[in-house]
């Protein structure tokens, strides 16, 4: 069975139909039972049982959705965190809260950096619950953009290739990764990352699983390759170092035990999700 990727799954019903209904959406949001995220230090918080963080509506500029018992909303914001200083908070996540968490902190972000419209350069207004802007002078309507980010590990006989970038954490290797490029598809843009960054041919290229990552705003799209050889030719522009691990390696490393030669990917980046689920599949093959 496929482990969930963090920050993937329903998380709240969006209630797409609301967006529509302005008149809708600001009775809930004037509503006593409406509720929106609290934020801090440029994410949305949690408590110490790792939930997010809730109270009374205060400023309902951005609709989430709806749970069972409350319409949610989130405040806009204009300053916020990277990914490597969210991973903390993120260790204690609990994942049922994980989709929202991403949802809000991307749809934020968007707004933070498109106040103007693309087309004309005016101020644009917030529309369907801060799921478009739409401009008052030309009319254009800008939506929340997602950058398709191929992200994969390579097999070869036996042994997963991870890399690793500069500004990781000492000894930390995962997958390799890269954006999608226009007229490409995922296969291509598989086989094409693999060559210019670690300098091998891949086939079979297979989709594992996806995950909204927002930082800012990307869909991690998980794929697994054949490698044709195990010779590298490192780009250093792009990574300090590419190895191959053995099934051994990995299991060690995803353990926690001391005695591991790399340090994983963290619980959640889908890459930790695309090393146990090679390791399910590896089970699976090897049971009698």
């Amino acid at each position: 069975m496929l482990p969930d990727a963090f920050f993937a799954g329903p998380g709240l019903d969006r209630a797409d139909h609301l967006r529509f209904d302005e008149e809708e959406l600001k009775r809930i949001a004037q509503s006593p039972a409406a509720r929106e995220l609290v934020w801090s230090e440029g994410l949305p918080s949690i408590d110490q049982d790792g939930r997010l963080q809730l109270q009374p509506a205060q400023d309902p500029q951005l609709f989430l959705g709806l749970t069972t018992d409350a319409p949610i909303f989130s405040p806009l914001q204009d300053e916020f965190a990277d990914a490597w200083k969210a991973f903390g908070l993120l260790a204690i996540l609990d994942p049922a809260d994980s989709p929202t968490f991403a949802a809000a902190l991307s749809l934020a972000r968007w707004h933070a950096r498109h106040l103007f419209c693309a087309r004309c350069g005016h101020l644009s207004d917030i529309v369907r619950g801060g799921w478009s802007r739409r401009c008052p002078a030309c009319a254009a309507e800008h939506f929340p953009r997602v950058d398709p980010v191929v992200i994969m590990i390579a097999e070869h006989e036996g042994r997963l290739l991870l890399g690793r970038q500069p500004h990781y954490p000492p000894n930390r290797y995962s997958a390799l990764a890269g954006f999608l490029e226009v007229g490409e598809n995922l296969e291509a843009a598989v086989a094409r990352e693999l060559k210019e960054e670690a300098g091998i041919e891949v086939d079979r290229v297979t989709y594992v699983a996806s995950q909204p990552w927002p930082f800012p705003s990307s869909l991690m799209i998980g794929c697994h390759a054949m490698a044709r050889s195990d010779e590298l030719t490192i780009d250093i522009n792009e990574l300090e170092d590419a190895r191959w691990f053995t099934r051994g390696e990995i299991q060690e490393a995803l353990s926690g035990a001391l005695s591991a030669s790399f340090q994983p990917p963290p619980r959640a980046a889908i890459a930790r999700t695309l090393l146990e689920h090679w390791l399910q599949l590896d089970e699976a093959d090897s049971a009698p």
